[in-house]
């Protein structure tokens, strides 16, 4: 027996047009680049969104074309967000933290015909403005000042255009998003999302075990709607009618906790770096901001540590710690305390806390070994695979990494972990070295090729080393040619011409001798211990 139900496509346009009739006196909040804010209701969003996608009809957008965004969290991002899909487009979110190389590649790549810039990063767009493919560049003013000649003015293009779009009929399987990894080893690679699997995800991210998200929050998010849709919270909030706060280019501790005390933001969600700013800031003035009781944060991007969730629940600030993957779309697991396990002591609970969390609602998870499905005791390592109907099957017009997924569909994530009985997931290594710095990976990999190629180095190698701030950081290890000098400065400058800064080592290490295995690799286990207490003062 079949069943019966309607065919009813899950779609963005449900979304957006459930906020357009529901939530119209809700808010959405930017702090421009002067500091100065930005506020307009959910009603103004929606009439500007709708304008976005008919003026990129009457530019000549094909359903299923990709446009490039390369912006802060803001007002006009978000109008992206919901205008191109609801073109029949794709937006594209850029990483303008990634060296103008990689943007050039990505935003080809994808094949972006249109690219919506902020006026604040252009200097990080112009350098290969010249190798786009896009065919018009459009560019939002955060300053106010004059939109620079060879550009397009943002709401010049609105202002042309007809109050709402032609219809579109929209597939669930239609592509809706796009976000690419940080190209963690080769080139970086594309994850397209599709109208059904945002929709999916957005409706188990909301979930109250998950980030709980309601028409009763206000939500500041502080993590970059560049970086795999913002975690899915802008979706999240426009479905539920949230208040939306979001701090354009301002993210030091002072300015968040100034807007979060201002706008009575109780959900914020952000990477651990952000939330150990805030914490210093609250341990150095207590009291100095009167934040809304229950205020809870959501952590992911790298581990939380143990001190930071404790040290925020001293200022009645909740941490929720969470993990995914771009490809994963990306909320996989949320570290929240079952009912049957809160009578723990403190340490336990805090523990428990640490680690990454259950896996949520259509995400199976599992940990492979050399045995075969590990047992889920807590113990045993292995690594970390996931399915679900938002983890992707394969990526974007690249056949080179099929083998990232098994036969029968699992996605082979590269992490190495446990699952304890109670079925919260820790992540324990990482398979090929990769560092994740401030949320962000960097490849150790590529980083070596660079310094092999220098003329004063015989050999290099590149480690992940904790640090205070950033979770790890890359030492450089490197043996230098006979009669050369060590000089941490000019290999940071040779570094620097063909990486993202945030890439860059902070510290260099010289030795006669990189130890390896007998097949000739280095043994990488072997200098983080060596290396295991190195100091981090200012970059050499």
């Amino acid at each position: 027996m079949r069943g019966t139900m309607m065919d009813y496509p899950l779609t963005l346009a449900h979304l957006f047009e459930r906020n357009r009739l529901l939530f119209g006196q809700r808010e959405v909040v930017t702090r421009l680049s002067d500091k100065s804010l930005h506020r307009y209701t959910m009603a103004a969003f929606s009439r500007r969104a709708q304008r976005l996608a008919a003026a990129l009809q009457k530019a000549g957008l094909r359903k299923g074309d990709r446009v490039g965004t390369m912006m802060w969290n803001t007002y006009a991002h978000l109008e992206c967000y919901f205008g191109v899909p609801l073109a029949g487009g794709v937006f594209h979110t850029l990483n303008f933290r990634l060296h103008p190389t990689d943007i050039e590649y990505i935003a080809n790549h994808a094949e972006d015909r249109f690219i919506f810039v902020d006026d604040v990063l252009l200097p990080l767009l112009e350098p290969v403005r010249a190798k786009l493919k896009a065919e018009r560049v459009f560019v939002v003013s955060l300053t106010g000042k004059p939109i620079p000649p060879g550009y397009e003015d943002y709401e010049a293009f609105l202002g042309n255009a007809p109050e709402a779009p032609s219809p579109v009929e929209l597939n669930e399987n239609d592509a809706a998003g796009m976000c690419y990894t940080s190209g963690t080893t080769g080139k970086p690679k594309g994850v397209a999302y599709s109208h059904r699997s945002i929709v999916l995800h957005t409706l188990v991210a909301g979930q109250t075990d998950a980030i709980a998200v309601s028409g009763r929050d206000t939500m500041l998010i502080v993590v970059p709607m560049f970086h795999v849709n913002s975690w899915g919270l802008p979706f999240c909030g426009i479905m539920h009618g949230a208040k939306m706060v979001l701090p354009g280019p301002h993210l030091d501790a002072l300015s968040l906790l100034d807007l979060m005390e201002r706008e009575k933001v109780n959900f914020a969600a952000g990477v651990p770096t952000i939330w150990l700013g805030l914490l210093h800031a609250l341990d150095k003035e207590p009291g100095r901001w009167a934040l809304q009781p229950g205020l809870r944060t959501f952590v992911g991007g790298s581990a939380a540590p143990e001190g930071l969730i404790r040290g925020l629940d001293k200022h009645g600030v909740k941490v929720i710690h969470a993990w995914g993957m771009t490809e994963m779309s990306p909320l996989g697991t949320v570290g929240r305390v079952k009912p049957t396990l809160e009578q723990q002591s403190d340490d336990l609970l805090y523990e428990l806390r640490a680690k990454q969390g259950m896996p949520n609602v259509f995400v199976d998870m599992r940990v492979v070994n050399e045995q075969g499905v590990a047992p889920w005791d807590g113990k045993t390592m292995g690594e970390l695979q996931v399915r679900g109907p938002f983890i992707a099957a394969c990526y974007f017009a690249d056949d080179s990494q099929k083998d990232k997924w098994t036969a029968d569909g699992w996605f082979i994530t590269g992490d190495v972990a446990t699952i304890d009985p109670e079925g919260y997931m820790k992540l324990t290594d990482r398979t090929k070295d990769l560092i994740k710095s401030g949320g962000e990976w960097i490849s150790s990999v590529d980083l070596e090729n660079a310094l092999m190629g220098h003329p004063s180095v015989k050999e290099a190698t590149v480690i992940a080393v904790a640090h205070p701030k950033w979770d790890e950081r890359p030492l450089a290890v490197i043996v230098l040619k006979e009669g050369a000098t060590p000089e941490p400065k000019a290999f940071r400058e040779f570094l620097a011409a063909k990486f993202a800064k945030f890439w860059v080592p902070d510290g260099y290490a010289f030795v006669p001798e990189i130890p390896k295995n007998p097949a000739g690799k280095f043994l990488k286990s072997k200098l983080r211990d060596q290396f295991a207490d190195w100091t981090w003062g200012e970059p050499e």
